[in-house]
């Protein structure tokens, strides 16, 4: 499976933090889980905490559906 790529964050006033996935809005962060996400991404792999934390990771079945006879047009 490929490692995640791609993700930023930006932490703003008042506690904040907004997630991006190549560019495009992912989800906003406020209050305990702002804290809780910035601990937890400096402590282990940033991309791997983000993409975990947004729901937007590969689970590795994305290529086999894509090339399902199903799903060809």
């Amino acid at each position: 499976m490929p490692r995640p790529h791609g993700f930023t964050y930006e932490q703003h006033t008042g506690g904040t933090i907004r997630i991006s996935h190549h560019g495009r809005p992912a989800t906003t962060l406020n209050g305990p889980r702002a804290a809780q996400f910035l601990a937890e991404v400096e402590t282990s792999d940033p991309q791997l905490v983000i993409a975990r934390w947004t729901g937007n990771y590969k689970r590795g079945n994305e290529r086999t559906a894509r090339n399902h006879p199903r799903n060809r047009r």
